[in-house]
């Protein structure tokens, strides 16, 4: 599995006060972070350009800056500006706008690949349907799509309680809305299962992987 890559915790632009970025350099918490996102990199594949939907502080750039000629991302916080500087600094130039993932500000057929680490669950269930279609519209034909969505399981929400997170005020969707709409909209290739605790607990974590056929 590839390992996520990321500057000094300093370096980066913090989007926001919801921005989970603290979470990737804890002990324990940290590596359970840091491993969903190693699994989405597990359905990229090498292509032009890619779309990172909320792509927060850009935590995902330097990894993905090493399979794709541009990358582009989305991003409801307006600190885009900041986030483009940080990596600026360390050659990795970006395209990054404010705006919604069920209104993208970009032309059909746009990109190789379209990214979504942890934001499909924060759609009502109503509005995957929408999601999906937006985002098979700007990929290419052959295009993949890769998301990641948490697991409904106790032990997550335990967890995100021991944090001070209510996650039933920020998540609405569940794996199998997101899931349902995906398959409806993209053709389904293969999804992985997150499971960092091992078998008796079950997955945490899930990341689909679809194409776009049309």
């Amino acid at each position: 599995m590839t390992e996520l890559k990321l500057l000094s915790r300093e370096r980066y632009f913090r989007s926001d006060k919801d921005d989970p970025l603290p979470m990737y350099y804890l002990p324990f918490f940290g590596p359970l972070y840091r491993g969903r996102i190693e699994q989405c990199f597990q359905g990229l594949n090498l292509g032009s350009r890619i779309l990172e939907v909320g792509y927060g502080s850009g935590t995902t750039f330097l990894n993905i800056s090493k399979l794709y000629q541009e990358i582009h991302g989305i991003d409801l916080h307006r600190h885009g500006g900041a986030v483009r500087n940080v990596f600026d600094e360390e050659g990795i130039r970006t395209d990054l706008n404010t705006g919604d993932l069920l209104n993208m500000p970009y032309m059909d057929s746009s990109f190789d690949t379209v990214l979504c680490i942890s934001i499909l669950e924060h759609l009502q269930p109503s509005q995957q349907p929408k999601a999906m279609s937006e985002i098979r519209r700007v990929l290419r034909p052959g295009g993949r799509f890769v998301y990641g969505v948490p697991v409904e399981r106790p032990l997550m929400q335990f967890g995100f309680r021991t944090l001070g997170y209510d996650i039933r005020q920020e998540h609405f969707s569940t794996e199998h809305d997101v899931a349902i709409a995906a398959r409806t909209h993209l053709k389904h290739i293969y999804t992985l299962h997150y499971k960092p605790l091992g078998s008796l607990f079950g997955s945490l974590y899930e990341t689909g992987i679809y194409e776009c056929s049309k």
